[in-house]
């Protein structure tokens, strides 16, 4: 924490001699925003294919990222796609979510903080 001391004269009426005391100003420390894990749920209807194709698209990844990505979720049953701020990890969660469904399949894309 940095601390700029300054001085300040005192005013009191029971001072006796004009005493002298030191004020100390802080600054706030910021504090860093929570950070939300966006995390892609395997299911059973899905094509893996299209799985790749939402990593590659919405979340930036190369071909060979996104298929390794993609088995992950496969096998396990769930992945880490991206860790973001608040509003970054809710419109990708929403994007994922409305192409799924626009191309009719149950593709299910969720948040949770890390």
């Amino acid at each position: 924490m940095l601390m700029k001391p300054y001085m300040m004269a005192g005013n009191d009426s029971d001072d006796d001699g004009g005493d002298v005391g030191v004020a100390l100003e802080t600054q706030p420390k910021t504090k860093r925003p929570p950070l939300y894990k966006v995390l892609i749920l395997n299911d059973d209807f899905t094509p893996m294919e299209f799985v790749v194709h939402v990593l590659e698209r919405f979340f930036g990844l190369s071909h060979a990222q996104a298929f390794d990505l993609m088995l992950t979720v496969h096998k396990k049953g769930v992945a880490v796609v991206g860790v973001f701020s608040h509003e970054i990890a809710e419109t990708k969660v929403a994007q994922v979510m409305d192409f799924a469904q626009r191309h009719q399949h149950p593709l299910q894309c969720t948040m949770e903080k890390e």
